[in-house]
């Protein structure tokens, strides 16, 4: 029963902390780390975690080192970064800004909430720092982009394509699940959620006008009236090009290959060409079940 664990900081380029955060995810070495994806024009790091569950006689999950391990990332994560001082072209609303709990093999989206919530009561009291649940770790199910768009997310508040320092209240309109609903300004805000697999899916489209990009973007997502369980959002990301980065909540419901043969087409008709997609995690749940069995056996040899 295997747990994944994708948490997202708000840093790229900053060495000195990104060592000192990598460090505190390799003190437990029944907790791996199968993938990271590191950006420097959005400043954001992602890094893949998985480790194991373990459940009592009834069933119940009562254990997995990856709670540890993420709270020790995340306590380096605050000592390392100043959200004051950030930019990117990303939006984020903390320097811990999404840890989501994925179930891999034999684990349930049960167990992958209890670690969600058990993770986000500590870095509420232990940190001080507002946390919002989502998904199976809420009791209503609610999205992440519910929140985000209440919080001014999707909001950039520099040059119109960027987000830089503090961008959101200091008192939130709605109270937290876990710790303070007064935001330090240093540290944000974190959301955590526990769902089942999604894949990132972000295409390049050659085009530096904003609101056409952000059109593009929109007509893609569910949302916008397009593709069913496909969220997206337009990011600019360089001189020449911005990026229709895009959830795909069901990816085997609708891929990579429809949503690229979408995009294709829309920036068509806006005049504009697009490249080859990128997937920011090449990884299968399978495929990352395997490197985790490699590796754990790699390091018992």
């Amino acid at each position: 029963m295997l747990i994944c664990c994708m948490l997202f900081i708000s840093e790229a380029r900053n060495c000195a902390a990104l060592d000192l955060i990598e460090r505190a995810a390799r003190i437990d070495p029944e907790s791996v780390i199968v993938n990271k994806f590191e950006d420097r024009v959005y400043n954001r790091i992602r890094f893949t975690i998985v480790s194991y569950v373990v459940v009592d006689t009834t069933g119940s999950p009562i254990y997995s080192p990856l709670h540890q391990t993420v709270l020790a990332i995340v306590e380096a994560a605050y000592g390392a970064i100043n959200l004051e001082l950030h930019s990117g072209a990303h939006p984020r609303l903390g320097v811990v800004d999404d840890i989501a709990f994925h179930p891999l093999a034999d684990a349930s989206l049960d167990e992958a909430a209890w670690l969600a919530k058990a993770v986000a009561a500590d870095i509420g009291s232990r940190f001080q720092v507002p946390v919002f649940l989502y998904a199976a770790a809420h009791p209503t199910g609610r999205a992440p982009d519910t929140i985000r768009r209440e919080l001014g997310y999707y909001r950039p508040n520099f040059m119109g394509i960027q987000w830089a320092g503090w961008n959101i209240p200091e008192i939130l309109p709605e109270n937290p699940d876990h710790g303070p609903s007064h935001v330090s300004r240093t540290r944000g805000v974190t959301l955590i959620g526990a769902r089942s697999w999604v894949t990132l899916y972000n295409i390049p489209i050659m085009c530096t006008d904003v609101s056409t990009a952000r059109r593009i973007a929109r007509m893609v997502s569910a949302r916008g009236g397009g593709l069913p369980t496909v969220q997206s959002l337009a990011l600019f990301h360089g001189d020449d090009s911005a990026e229709i980065a895009c959830m795909l909540l069901e990816p085997n419901r609708i891929g990579a290959d429809r949503v690229q043969a979408q995009v294709e087409m829309l920036a068509a008709q806006e005049g504009f060409g697009c490249r080859e997609g990128l997937l920011s995690l090449i990884f299968s749940p399978d495929m990352i079940v395997q490197k985790y069995m490699n590796l754990i056996s790699s390091r018992r040899d």
